[in-house]
């Protein structure tokens, strides 16, 4: 558990210096966004301060991905 209590404490600390209310929604965020990394916590508060607006959070999802389908390889070999 060492992971979450390090990331816990840099979250108080955070909250401490940028304010409970944006710490808790940049939380949120990455939560909803599954970024759980040591440094994304600081990297969506940078964003959320230097963004205009959150329009919409845009999750990685195998079902809509851009990635080219295989069907034009079907017929290879044939």
């Amino acid at each position: 558990m060492p992971g979450i209590r390090s990331k816990t404490a840099r979250a108080v600390e955070l909250a401490v210096a940028l304010g409970a209310e944006a710490v808790d929604e940049a939380q949120g965020m990455a939560t909803v966004a599954r970024r759980c990394a040591d440094d994304d916590l600081p990297s969506v508060l940078d964003h959320l301060a230097s963004a205009a607006a959150v329009c919409a959070l845009v999750v990685a999802d195998k079902r809509h991905s851009v990635q080219p389908g295989t069907l034009s390889w079907k017929a290879f070999g044939r």
